[in-house]
């Protein structure tokens, strides 16, 4: 199942929250097992089987990160469990970023992340942006770096809250 044509969104790798939050409760009104009391056992099956489709769906939608991970894996440009090789110059200021990080210099990690995640996140929507509805290979390629590349970066600051 498709979770994109299951709330009717655009399958994008950036979803609008808003327009989100009203699929949800639309959907749940209408798939909510307590709605279908009435219905036959299998009806009843198929509804609970939809109604956890939408809390599944909803759950990877509200979530930046895995949003952009289940579009890129239902466009085939991400595997389970895959193993990305990060560009040499970003792991060389991550390098920087952890030798910080283990002198205590929690502040500054914080600090250089957050700039470096707003840039990030400024080249992100500006690919987004110009992609238009069809989205080609090299677009793909460079919402995949930058999901990895955002993904190393919630490892550190997960580090930082520990």
């Amino acid at each position: 199942m498709n979770y994109f044509e299951l709330f009717s969104l655009p399958e994008k790798p950036v979803v609008d929250r808003t327009v989100l939050a009203k699929k949800y409760f639309e959907l749940q009104r209408k798939f909510h097992p307590d709605y279908h009391t009435d219905d036959t056992e299998a009806e009843q099956s198929d509804i609970l089987e939809l109604s956890s489709a939408v809390n599944k769906a909803f759950a990877i939608f509200k979530d930046d990160q895995k949003t952009i991970a289940y579009f890129l894996q239902i466009k085939g440009f991400l595997e389970e469990e895959e193993k990305f090789s990060l560009p040499a110059d970003f792991l060389m200021e991550m390098m920087e970023v952890n030798e910080l990080l283990d002198e205590g210099e929690t502040e500054k990690v914080r600090v250089l992340i957050s700039d470096t995640e707003a840039q990030m996140d400024f080249d992100f929507h500006k690919i987004i942006a110009n992609c238009g509805e069809k989205i080609l290979e090299p677009e793909f390629l460079k919402i995949k770096d930058y999901y990895f590349r955002k993904k190393y970066l919630r490892r550190i600051l997960d580090r930082l809250n520990d």
